[in-house]
């Protein structure tokens, strides 16, 4: 298997919202909340569904990689219960395969309530459910040993049972790639992330906000510096400044696409990592990487949803 992803199985509910509606509900535009069931239904409630999808931020990545014809799998936590099975039959559809065995749990399936304003922003609110208690029981090590890169998502690092899920893959993986996820989840667990930055990881995926976060940097520049020292591959994405890679310490840097009719941003960055991981596996050039990460996320934002 070329690439094994580990990450939050979640089913994602896609709306399209007004501004007022982020203001009314306290939410913040373009972040990542964690919320409960009560939560979740109570947003829901009075929304206008566009389109349910078997999600998660890995989850995009790896079905982007198996469309480009990719050997990949998935392990992620689903309920048995109705969408755990929907979520199941949408990996399988991909030609993904789910490396995961489904369990009659206390707590459902997560879901994720994909808010879209007219900018095409997305806002995301997540009921993690049973996805959020992936155990190191979950994974399985001789799965990851034989797959070339393990790559996980800043999402699923949390106390407890995620983390030692998290620690079991990356003993057993031959690389390891991450996605620090979101500006909250890197500044949630800024010391841990920069831990494995430094010293367990070999490829990382980030934003702009993201990267100035981690490395409490007070301009990009300044980030760049911090991170040719760590002598990684850390890539960057910059919206329309395009895309970075510093790979161990050589800058390589890619334009964004001109002119594009943005309708929906969910997945940008799940679309461009499949992209560049596409070129890594395949011995492109880091140049050649990034075109691929460019060209995929800058399909995916002109449809609605994170799926190509």
């Amino acid at each position: 298997m070329k690439i094994l992803g580990i990450g939050n199985a979640i089913v994602d509910v896609l709306c399209k919202v007004d501004d007022e509606f982020l203001v009314k509900n306290s939410l913040t535009k373009s972040t990542m909340k964690l919320i409960d069931e009560t939560e979740f239904k109570n947003l829901l409630s009075g929304l206008s569904i566009e389109d349910t999808i078997s999600g998660g931020s890995v989850a995009n990545s790896i079905v982007g990689l198996s469309q480009l014809g990719n050997n990949v799998g998935f392990i992620g936590k689903v309920n048995n219960d109705e969408l755990g099975q929907k979520y199941e039959d949408g990996l399988q559809k991909e030609k993904v395969n789910f490396l995961y065995s489904k369990k009659d749990e206390p707590t459902p399936t997560g879901t994720c309530l994909i808010l879209i304003t007219p900018d095409s922003e997305r806002t995301m609110c997540t009921f993690l459910g049973t996805a959020g208690k992936v155990s190191d029981e979950d994974v399985n090590a001789e799965l990851i040993k034989k797959a070339e890169i393990t790559f996980l998502e800043g999402y699923l690092w949390d106390e407890g049972e995620p983390k030692k899920a998290f620690n079991k893959a990356i003993l057993n993986s031959n690389r390891v790639a991450m996605s620090l996820s979101d500006l909250f989840c890197v500044e949630r667990h800024k010391a841990q992330f920069l831990e494995l930055v430094k010293n367990k990881l070999d490829i990382i995926f980030a934003n702009e906000q993201e990267i100035l976060s981690l490395t409490e940097s007070k301009s990009f520049d300044e980030a760049v510096i911090f991170v040719k020292n760590l002598n990684k591959d850390v890539v960057i994405t910059r919206g329309e400044k395009g895309a970075m890679a510093v790979n161990k310490g050589e800058i390589v840097e890619c334009a964004a696409a001109k002119n594009l009719n943005i309708t929906d941003l969910t997945g940008a960055g799940d679309l461009f990592a499949a992209g560049y991981l596409h070129g890594v596996i395949n011995h492109k050039s880091v140049k050649e990487s990034l075109e691929k990460g460019t060209e995929l996320s800058t399909k995916i934002i002109q449809k609605i949803g994170a799926r190509i």
